[in-house]
Parts: C-alpha cells; structure tokens; sequence
C-alpha cells in the first residue's frame, strides 16, 4: 500500500518537470481529475480538510509519508526485496548524498562495469528505491554493478544542484573504483522522467572533472561510456520545447520556477536566466565526442496542444526524436523507442544497450 501511495505521489508531481511561459491555474482537484481521484482515494492528504486538493498537499503529503515509518511487521515490496551490497553510501556533503550499490560478480574475477539509476519525481519528489529491480537484475545478471542516486531536489535549492549531485556520484564512485571493483572506462547512467533529464545532462555535457580541487572525488571524470534516458528532457528551453511542439501555450507547472530560482515567469527575459536555461539543457552541450544515448518514452508521438496535460508532453518522446536529429547530423549513435515509433534494428530496449555498450 505504502509503495502504491508513493507511486500514485510521483505520478501527479512527475508533470512538474518543465513548464511554459504560458500561466494556467492552479490544477487542483476540482479542475483536474488525477488530484481529484487521488483526494478520493487517500483523504487525509488534504491537510487543511476544505474538500479541495493542490499539488502543495501532493507534494506535503509525500514528505510526511516519506519520512514516517513502515508499518510493524511489514515487509518491503517484493520489487525491492534485493538488498544492496552497501546501502545509503554517503558520496557527498548533502543529506540526500546517498547512493546504493549492488555489485555484480564475473566469471572470471574482473572488474564490472556500472550503471547509475536516477530516480523520477519532478525534482521535487522520488527516492533511490523506486529503482526497476527487473532491470536490476538483468544488469547484474549480464556482470554489471548498479547504483541507485538520491539528489538534492528543489526544495534545496534550484539547477544546478540535483545535476552536480549526479556529477558528484559518478565521481564518488570512480574515486572508489578499486574498492568496488568497478572499470573507471565502462560507466553509464539510465533514469526516469527527472532521472532521464538528469541523464541526457550528464552523458553530454562536457567533462566536470577539475584536476586541481583540493577535493579528490572532484578531480574525477564525469563522462560517460553511454547513457539511457527513459521520458527525460533533453531540453528545459520554453521556447525551443513550444517551436518543437508548434505550440507557444503549453501548460506550466510550478516547478519551472523552483527549477531557475525565479519568481516570476518575466524573469525568464533576463540574460542570467537565458543562460542558466540554456546551461540546464542537455541539447545545447552536443558536441561530436559525446556518448550513444537510448532515449525512449511511454508516450506515443501525438500532437501537442495547449490541453494537452504536461504529464503527456514533458514525457513526449519529441525530446528523443529532436536529440537523434542532431546526433545523426554529427554521426553519433542515437536509438529510440516509444509506443507507434520504429523498431530500432539494434536493440529491444534500454537495458539491453546498456549491456551491450557496457560489455564490449
């Protein structure tokens, strides 16, 4: 129950990934029917008790489940009965610095490779247990180490913050690389909706190693010998996203602001907010030595209009299609997968590349 509770959560606030320059009103439950059937379902997440839900009670109301116990007696979800080899390893100086490891073994005795996961949730919400343990296993089935990343989410501060906090566990876990017995040359990360925008940012942007920090861990490399991006962002630009979309009235969620640390949607204008925007989108940072990308989305490629509900386009897979336009103009390797969408001749799915790309 707990874990359908959680879900249900990341669901509502996974729409407030990204927004547009287009105000809406606030969505509550009596003008969107996902808070509504949530307020009907869990009632006590109303926290004033007037009848009437907003996404600040969602995201309140996952906090306070967050932070409570479970239950005497109960179990962990069967999904996330795999225990990790070394829980909650503390990779950085923020309370949700914390990363699990589960190491894989090969046949003969070498180092493994490594994927780090990064969770969903909008920025605002999630954990490092939502991790897909059927993709766990079939990682370390194939010899593969697996990590999955806590962040530091909006409420710590806007960009860049959760993306230097992936920054930062790639890191960690390089510097660690002999103790782990991982290859330092066969790293990826893979993610989902936030986690996905976390992974197309990391697997292009150049490298944030800075040799002469006192810090150690931050003299380590941060690029990528591949990444998989399942319904992340490859761009938080407005602007591109709507001219993408041939529409300029996508609706907008709160986060967009927390995202940039504005107050205002005029804020957007000012040359520093331009240039963070463009800094916080991974499609501005191609360049022709950057890693093969496996971008897919649960979203079929359907047209975009100003009803449209963001939990369908900020997943959309145009994010994908865009990005493999401009890899396939620099000759870089770029598949794609999403409902209606072509088969990509290489490789079923996501984790399958991983493999792949991780093994040779």
């Amino acid at each position: 129950m707990l874990r359908r509770i959680m879900l249900a959560i990341c669901v509502i606030v996974a729409h407030i990934c990204v927004g547009s320059p287009h105000l809406t009103a606030q969505q509550t439950s009596e003008n969107t029917p996902l808070l509504k059937h949530f307020l009907k379902k869990y009632p006590d997440a109303d926290a004033n008790k007037d009848g009437i839900l907003t996404e600040e009670e969602v995201r309140a109301y996952q906090v306070k489940m967050q932070k409570g116990k479970k239950p005497e007696g109960r179990k962990l979800p069967i999904e996330y009965e795999i225990a990790p080899t070394h829980a909650n390893v503390k990779y950085g100086p923020y309370g949700p610095n914390v990363l699990d490891l589960w190491l894989a073994k090969r046949d003969d005795g070498k180092p493994t490779p490594l994927a780090i996961f990064f969770h969903p949730g909008a920025f605002t919400v999630g954990d490092k247990s939502t991790i897909s343990m059927i993709a766990l296993r079939q990682l370390r089935a194939a010899g593969i180490s697996v990590a999955s990343s806590n962040y530091r989410l909006l409420n710590s501060g806007p960009f860049p913050a959760p993306m230097l906090d992936g920054a930062r566990a790639i890191q960690f876990l390089r510097y660690h690389a002999d103790e782990y017995r991982l290859r330092k040359d066969r790293f990826a990360c893979f993610g989902v909706s936030a986690g996905g925008c976390m992974s197309f940012w990391l697997a292009l942007h150049d490298d944030l190693a800075d040799p002469e920090n006192p810090d150690p861990v931050l003299r380590e490399s941060t690029r990528l010998t591949c990444a998989a991006p399942g319904a992340g962002q490859s761009s938080l630009d407005m602007k591109t996203i709507g001219q993408w979309f041939h529409c300029d009235k996508l609706q907008e969620h709160p986060s967009l602001r927390l995202l940039f640390g504005i107050k205002s949607l005029d804020e957007l204008e000012k040359p520093e907010i331009v240039a963070l925007v463009k800094e916080a989108s991974a499609i501005t940072h191609l360049t022709p030595d950057d890693p093969p990308v496996f971008a897919s989305s649960n979203e079929a490629n359907t047209p975009v209009d100003e009803n449209t509900p963001p939990a369908t386009w900020v997943h959309h897979p145009i994010f994908g299609i865009k990005l493999k336009e401009q890899m396939d103009k620099l000759h870089l390797e770029c598949h794609l997968k999403y409902p209606g969408g072509p088969a990509d001749p290489q490789y079923p799915g996501p984790i399958e590349f991983l493999i792949d790309k991780l093994n040779k």
